[in-house]
């Protein structure tokens, strides 16, 4: 393509999508919607993960030991306990250990000074790689002989886990239904500019235009809609992301949640939001002058 051509399409690609302005208008803030839905549910999806990955990696239970067994007994039930396959670690913690540790909790101390370590159980502390499986690794650690109870946070793990895969089912869903109505808006815009023009493109052809002479100012009109669009999704899905940080950290004192910083994800969603936009205004361009071609 010869540099003079290359202007040339650029020129008449803003020239296209200047010449029917609300159209543009409604294209760009349309599709940035939907880029701003799309991107809202992933971020949150995102996010889910970043905390369900936490909770994994900070996620332990406690597997308790019959009182019949003495510190060394109940030590022999470390191996048994780490051959499971879901076990990352298992830490024996005696009854002055657990005494300790319960004590030095408390801000009031001497109500239990003259406590026996004998009134706790001596337990492991057991954390697991995937805390999908929790259930199943709890049920095979309660079914090793000499441990009698097992204490774990299994509905917060459950809830976490059902609500990454919902989001994420959502995401891909809304991906796939936002690409598609994205796509319809850049068509129609495009099939307006070339309906206005069609008595033009017509005489184009008769003269001897290349299909690739008119298409190429089309596509670039696509191309135009497409990253004016992710522009605007991306500067609007920056400020509903800082909205959500700052609510969120009016409950500081809470640390269920950790919401990732949107500058660690801001190339990502730039990339991602670029990336969709320019491959829906192409492909509505290409797919839409088709048939004005056929002349």
């Amino acid at each position: 393509m010869r540099r003079f051509n290359l202007f040339y399409y650029i020129k008449q690609g803003f020239h296209g999508a200047g010449s029917h302005g609300f159209m543009t208008f409604a294209s760009i803030g349309i599709m940035a919607c939907c880029l701003l839905i799309m991107g809202s549910f992933s971020l949150l999806a995102i996010n889910l993960e970043h905390n369900l990955a936490a909770l994994m990696a900070e996620n332990e239970f406690l597997a308790y030991v019959d009182d019949s067994y003495d510190d060394q007994t109940a030590q022999t039930l470390e191996s048994e306990i780490t051959a499971i396959e879901n076990v990352a670690s298992c830490t024996f913690i005696s009854r002055e250990e657990a005494l300790a540790n319960y004590v030095g909790e408390l801000e009031d101390t001497s109500l239990y000074a003259d406590v026996p370590a004998s009134a706790l159980r001596a337990r492991f502390s057991v954390q697991v790689h995937d805390i999908e499986q929790l259930q199943a690794t709890l049920d095979e650690v309660e079914a090793i002989e000499g441990v009698v109870k097992i204490n774990a946070a299994l509905d917060v793990a459950d809830g976490f886990v059902t609500m990454r895969n919902v989001m994420v089912i959502i995401a891909l869903v809304m991906v796939v239904i936002l690409i598609i109505v994205s796509f319809f808006i850049i068509s129609n815009a495009i099939k307006l500019a070339t309906s206005s023009r069609e008595r033009e493109i017509a005489i184009m052809k008769m003269v001897g235009a290349t299909n690739s002479f008119v298409r190429w100012p089309f596509v670039v009109e696509g191309l135009i809609l497409g990253l004016g669009s992710s522009l605007v999704a991306m500067l609007a899905q920056w400020g509903v992301y800082q909205l959500l940080v700052e609510a969120v950290s009016v409950y500081s004192h809470v640390q269920l949640i950790n919401i990732i910083p949107f500058e660690a994800l801001a190339s990502t969603v730039a990339i991602a939001f670029c990336g969709i936009g320019l491959f829906v205004g192409v492909l509505g361009s290409v797919t839409t002058i088709r048939k004005f071609l056929l002349v």
